[in-house]
Order: structure tokens, then sequence, then C-alpha cells
């Protein structure tokens, strides 16, 4: 969890100096009748020099490019690296120009019509996923609409919950809470008032920390004792915090007095599961204890789970021969030799007995639980045209291998996801959507200390090349039938 919050604040740094402000993504998705900008990701220091030089180009069908000015149409402002729309319309679709000295930016905007019995469009919305209990946070935000919004409201199920500047829901989710929360933000342009609408899907779920609690080991335990020893018997399980743990001492005749029960003990591991022991220490064991049954005992709301233990007498051992000890000896050093040579083979081909353990069993880990991807794309790049390396890996080759060749479904952001909404919750909920999450680094954003697999463009590569082999050992086990059978090859992997 820490990585993924890492990463989380990584991509909000990322996003709220771009993405919130400047229009990255190639393909677009904008609502008839709302105000809608495109912007150049530029730093402020940026070719300064060439600002004069800037021009803005529409291409839509036959009609070519035509370069767009104040005079182009009155629902359209240009303001150096911003093209505001007051409104979008649908006649708006088509492909928009950014050009500065030999410096161009292309996006693909589609315009969509809005539903006149709805305050928001299905199409454009993010989703949210709450534990009941836990903490419910919607917050009206974003750098480039709240400057300029004299009023914001928010919705629930498009009725107004709240307005202000900043409109803000926090609370303890209930179940009552789920629904669609619209962040509505009202500009002021000319003399008219145009909105802007952002909507999330709050789902609310069940405490998910709940278990059903379970005793560790076998149903029944036999443990051998001398007469006259001290054994102590352990009783641990997995459960809840308030689950009982507990040992039933009693029979007809009540408890004998050499059985002590002490204290539970409790330990949670860092992925959050709650392990619980009470340890039954037996004192100088007579003839009565091994007569007796000695039961343990977690109990929940959901019901309990019992386990036993009984004492058997330890009897004498008889003298081993020597040959007998020496045949051992011989057998146990060669059975030791066995295991070694294939632990040995084990890891140096356990990528490859993974993946034939897969294709052979048949195994699909991804039939029940509830994930909509396979893996979530990730990767961090400078704002500027999209051409380096590591776009080419993570939007073209990428998706060329696991999609169509070994059919996985993957969720790249700037590929899948349209924009609006809140980036990092929205990112946040597609990672939890997604089974594996891989991050695509380019050198900018690598130390010379790091040793990582880089993707080399120079060679040739085969589907049965180890580079594949050791990215499909990290994907989910998935029944799959090769979407391509073509032939292909990429470039080599290297190491450093």
């Amino acid at each position: 969890m820490h990585h993924i919050e890492l990463l989380l604040a990584l991509l909000a740094l990322m996003f709220t100096s771009t993405s919130e402000t400047c229009i990255s993504r190639h393909s677009i998705t904008a609502v008839e009748g709302e105000f809608f900008y495109l912007r150049y990701c530029s730093s402020a220091s940026e070719h300064d020099s060439e600002k004069n030089s800037i021009k803005w180009y529409k291409s839509s069908g036959s009609h070519g490019r035509i370069e767009l000015n104040s005079s182009s149409s009155p629902r359209i402002t240009l303001h150096d690296y911003v093209l505001e729309f007051w409104p979008v319309e649908l006649e708006d679709s088509g492909s928009y120009f950014f050009q500065m000295g030999n410096d161009t930016r292309k996006w693909k905007l589609n315009v969509i019509g809005r539903s006149k019995s709805s305050c928001f469009v299905e199409k454009l919305l993010t989703s949210k996923t709450v534990e009941v209990q836990k903490s419910l946070h919607v917050a009206c935000k974003h750098d480039y609409f709240q400057p300029l919004a004299n009023r914001t409201s928010l919705y629930k199920n498009c009725e107004k919950i709240n307005n202000g500047t900043n409109p803000v829901l926090q609370k303890n989710a209930e179940f009552e809470d789920q629904g669609y929360y619209t962040c509505v933000f009202s500009i002021p342009h000319n003399g008219k008032l145009f909105n802007v609408t952002k909507t999330i899907n709050v789902t609310i779920v069940g405490d998910r920390s709940k278990i059903i609690p379970v005793l560790l080991g076998p149903k029944l335990n036999r443990v051998k004792v001398e007469l006259g020893k001290d054994v102590n018997l352990n009783c641990s399980a997995l459960a809840n915090e308030k689950d009982q743990i507990y040992w039933n001492l009693w029979d007809e005749n009540g408890k004998e007095p050499n059985v002590h029960e002490e204290n539970v003990k409790k330990n949670r591991t860092l992925d959050g599961k709650l392990y619980v022991s009470r340890m039954l220490k037996i004192e100088n064991i007579n003839a009565k204890n091994l007569k007796f049954s000695y039961n343990c005992t977690v109990a929940s709301e959901g019901g309990t789970d019992t386990i036993n233990f009984v004492l058997l007498k330890k009897e004498d051992m008889a003298d081993i021969p020597g040959y007998i000890f020496t045949r051992g000896m011989i057998v146990a050093v060669l059975i030791s030799v066995v295991v070694v040579c294939l632990v040995i083979m084990g890891v140096i081909y356990r990528v490859d007995l993974a993946l034939f353990y897969r294709h052979f069993t048949r195994k699909d880990e991804t039939l029940t639980d509830g994930k909509t991807y396979d893996a979530f794309v990730s990767y961090l790049k400078e704002c500027g045209p999209e051409n380096g390396e590591e776009h080419t890996f993570a939007v073209e080759i990428l998706p060329k291998v696991l999609e169509k060749h070994f059919g996985y479904k993957l969720c790249i952001y700037e590929r899948d996801v349209v924009p609006g909404g809140a980036i990092v919750d929205e990112i946040h909920s597609l990672i939890e959507k997604s089974r594996r999450l891989i991050i695509v680094l380019s050198k900018s954003y690598m130390s010379n200390e790091v040793r990582v697999l880089k993707w080399n463009a120079d060679k040739p590569l085969s589907y049965n090349s180890r580079f594949w082999k050791n990215l499909l050992y990290l994907m989910p086990a998935k029944v799959v039938k090769p979407r391509g059978t073509e032939s292909e090859v990429f470039p080599v992997l290297s190491q450093s």
C-alpha cells in the first residue's frame, strides 16, 4: 500500500501541474453546451521568444485544416496556449492543432449530447468505492475551472446538497450515501453564465475487514508427552479484533489443578491480518491428563471454530543399529543433494515452470475477483509531444503483445480514460479495478544506481523471449486464446 500511495502522490503532483491546467491526452470527449478548453502543455518560460508565432487550426472532414482566430466564431476565444469554447457544441467535433514554431500538438475532440432527463452524462463518469463507516470525501476542485467560477454547487443524484466557493462532502460513509455526485462550476463570460459538470459514481460496500475466524492447524492434534514433565499447547487463530479465544478445561470432575491457561497474545501483520494465540500449560503431567481432551475454541458473531488436543504417552525408543544408521545417513544425503538440485533448477526456470503450469492446468484467476482490467499501465513523461520511447512502448508495443497476442485487457490512462473528474480518485479507482500495475520508467526518472530491465529497439525479440516470459509471469494467470498467429519480432531486452 505504501508503494501505491507513493505512486498516487507522484501522479497527483504530475496531473495537478499538467492535466488539471493543460490537456495532454490525444483523444478528448466534451459535453454539448458546457464550457470547454484546450491548453498546450508548456512551462512558463518555454518558447517565450516564439509566442508571437502561435497558431491554432481545426481539421474537419473535407474542409481541410483551417486557421482559428477571434473572428472564427463568437463562441471561440484564444489566449496564447489556450483555446476556449463558450460553449462547446456538436459541430465543434474534429481535430485541433496547436503550432508554435516547429512544435506541433494535435487533439481529437468528440462532443457528445446531453440527456435532458439527467444532470450528468454517464460516459464521463468516474468511480469511487468506499467501505461503510470509512471516510467519504467528495470535493469540487479543479485548478482551471475554480478560479473562473463565481459559484460551485454539489449535487447528489441531481439534487443540490451543497454550494459555495469550494463545496465538500466529508463524513463517515453509510449505505444510503451511495449515488452520483455532480460538481457544477458556474462560470460567467460576456454577461452569460456557463456550466461545467464533473460527476463521481460513489459505491458503498460492506466492511472488508470482517473475516470468518479460523483456528490454525489440524482439527485433531496428538501430542506425545512424558509423565512428570511439562508441556505447552499452543492455540492460534486468524480472527477479528473482538473475537474470543479460549480453552475448554472442565469435565464432570472439574478442572485439573496442574493445567493453566495463559493470557491472549495478538499480532497484526503488515497487510492488516490479526493473529491471536493462547497457550495452555500443563505441569507435571499425570495419568489423568492422558484421559482428557483439551479443546480450543475461537468465537465470533458469525460462529465458532474448535480444535482438539490429545496427550499420548511417549514410548521408549530402542537404540538404532549402526548399519541402519549409516544407510539412513547415505540416503538422507542423496535425498538432500537431489532436493538442492531441484531447488536450483526451480529457481533458474521458475518463470518457465510457472507458465507451463498455468497452461497445463488452464488456471484462470480472473473469473471471480470482480476486477475489470488485467493491468493498469502508467508511464511517467515530460509535457510535450508524445514521441518518446516510453510512450511508444506503453501505448503501442505493450498493448500489441499483451492484448492482441496474449489476450489480456489493459487500462492505459491516456488511451482509455475520458477527461474530467478528480484525477487522483480516478486513478486510484482504476488501480483498484486492475489486477496488476505496470509502470514504465524513462531514463529521466532513473538514477545511475537503479538496475532495471530495459527495452532495446535495436535487435529482434520473439514472443518466447525472456522479456515477455518474465512479464507474463507477473501478469495474472488467465485462460486465453492468442488472437494473433503472425510471427512478429520486437526489439531485444538488455540489462544494465
